[in-house]
């Protein structure tokens, strides 16, 4: 198997907040948008997906046992970038040798930035 693109799927029960939240907060491009679906570009070959779980096949999870971890520049920096923008992301920590914080998104899926 050679896998070509990496693409993960949130299904929302908020999902306009949740959308917005990428979109806005987090200003990641949009590569595709329908009327209950809507994808991001995370990297070259990595999309993040937000769903509206009225119109799809399955339900929110509620962020339940999900954390998307995201390698970015600077850790710190994103904090303080996120923070002025009214966001609260948690704690800068030291974990495995790198410097991450954590957030949640308004459907309750963990972020992890780090670097």
């Amino acid at each position: 198997m050679t896998i070509q693109r990496a693409n993960t799927i949130l299904y929302c029960g908020r999902w306009e907040e949740t959308v917005r939240f990428y979109e806005e907060t987090l200003m990641l491009p949009v590569l595709m948008r329908k009327e209950w679906f809507v994808e991001f570009r995370l990297s070259g070959s990595a999309a993040l997906s937000v769903a509206d779980e009225r119109r799809a096949s399955i339900s929110s999870a509620g962020g339940a046992g999900l954390t998307i971890s995201l390698r970015v520049s600077d850790a710190e920096a994103l904090r303080d970038e996120l923070t002025e923008k009214g966001v609260e992301p948690g704690p800068i920590r030291s974990i495995w040798g790198a410097r991450a914080f954590y957030l949640s998104d308004p459907e309750g899926n963990r972020l992890e930035f780090w670097s």
